[in-house]
């Protein structure tokens, strides 16, 4: 049975490059899968949880957003960041989300910091996610 090379990508190094039978992206309008032999295209990802699935073994890592392309049995992620999700410490992240919402509050949404906050609580709020889902 055909396989898919799965690279995972970001502007530090690559984190990962294995075969896998299933790719779940977390595109910018949702999930959406990739098997063997689907038709080739480029899409935006949104901060979330990239699931690999290896003869029914499923591994996941959190994308900070990015891009995908795929084509040619290939999907190659370029990740703003990426990690494995086993590795997320969920109780920084929600920390970091909390700080993140406090500095928020006594700002307009004019103000410069604003949308880098923002962007911070939509990531560790993904983090988080991608880690409790991975987990339960």
């Amino acid at each position: 049975m055909a396989k898919l090379t799965v690279e995972i990508v970001t502007p530090e190094k690559r984190i990962l490059s294995v075969q896998a039978d299933e790719a779940i992206v977390p595109g910018g309008r949702g999930l959406f899968g990739v098997r063997p032999g689907h038709t080739p295209f480029l899409s935006l990802m949104e901060p979330g949880a990239l699931t690999l699935i290896e003869g029914g073994r499923r591994e996941s890592y959190f994308v900070a957003g990015g891009f995908v392309e795929v084509g040619n049995d290939k999907v190659l992620v370029l990740a703003d960041a990426a990690e494995p999700v086993a590795g997320i410490d969920v109780e920084g992240a929600r920390r970091r989300m909390t700080e993140a919402q406090e500095r928020m509050k006594g700002m307009s949404a004019e103000d410069a910091r604003f949308e880098l906050e923002q962007a911070t609580v939509r990531r560790e709020a993904a983090r988080i996610g991608a880690a409790s889902t991975a987990r339960a």
